[in-house]
């Protein structure tokens, strides 16, 4: 039986920090980190920050990289090519030994095809091999990978035993029943979509990863709390709060950000 009691809770996506010059702020990254701390989160990823990678010099990206591994106890993070993957994974996530994310390359949509199942696999492979103490995470997320999480290729994933969980951002809150059901008792699921975080704990999520959750931290705390108490509808009440703030931003085009 693996110790899951870790990834429960609250996981926000960390933010690219900027002063107000538009430069990138390594003190204000700090500060992020101190205000997830004091909000008591159960870890946080840095997917959104790298993210961005391609619009910061090699110089600054590894300045956030070295700050965030120091001061973030559970990390996560996304690289454009598989040897730069390779690479960066070896040399910043072994000595953590904590936790990598990753979805398919997104690339490949450029060129309008598909990668098939024993790609994908491959792929997620030999990343895990660079880093062998650290857990592997699949990130599901079709709407943009293009491609989804199939139970031929989830069963193919779970003969690596450094697959420890799936986040999952596919809308449907079966597909977590599903993934559940299929890693078995031990296996972590993330609840994906911020806009559906009390439904996908109802359906077996673990816990929950999130891009806004930085930006209202509090109230995705009392949400899982009130869920841990069975105060479903209590729940169900600060969702539909949250959902009043996150939708008509995203229509808008607006990026949820810290001051």
């Amino acid at each position: 039986m693996k110790n899951t009691e870790k990834f429960a809770g609250i996981i926000p996506a960390f933010y690219a920090c900027y002063d107000e010059k538009g430069e990138v702020s390594l003190e204000r990254v700090r500060a992020l980190t101190r205000y997830f701390y004091r909000c008591r989160r159960t870890g946080a990823v840095c997917e959104r920050l790298f993210r961005r990678c391609i619009y910061l010099s090699r110089k600054t990206e590894r300045s956030f990289w070295k700050m965030f591994v120091r001061r973030i106890r559970e990390s996560c993070a996304s690289f454009a090519t598989l040897p730069a993957t390779i690479r960066k994974t070896r040399r910043s996530l072994q000595p953590m030994r904590r936790v990598s994310m990753w979805m398919p390359l997104l690339r490949f949509r450029r060129f309008i095809f598909h990668l098939p199942t024993y790609s994908i696999a491959e792929y997620w492979n030999r990343i895990s091999k660079a880093a062998p103490n650290t857990g592997f995470v699949i990130y599901n997320i079709p709407q943009l990978a293009g491609v989804s999480l199939t139970k031929d290729l989830f069963l193919e994933m779970k003969k690596n035993p450094q697959v420890i969980a799936v986040k999952n951002s596919s809308m449907p809150v079966q597909d977590i029943e599903i993934f559940k059901a299929l890693g078995g008792e031990d296996f972590v699921v993330f609840n994906g979509p911020d806009e559906q975080f009390v439904g996908g704990r109802a359906m077996g999520a673990t816990g929950g990863i999130g891009g806004t959750y930085g930006a209202m931290p509090e109230l995705f705390l009392k949400m899982n709390a009130l869920f841990l108490e069975n105060k479903i509808a209590e729940a169900r009440s600060i969702q539909v709060k949250v959902n009043e703030i996150i939708t008509p931003a995203f229509a808008a085009g607006t990026a949820i950000c810290m001051p």
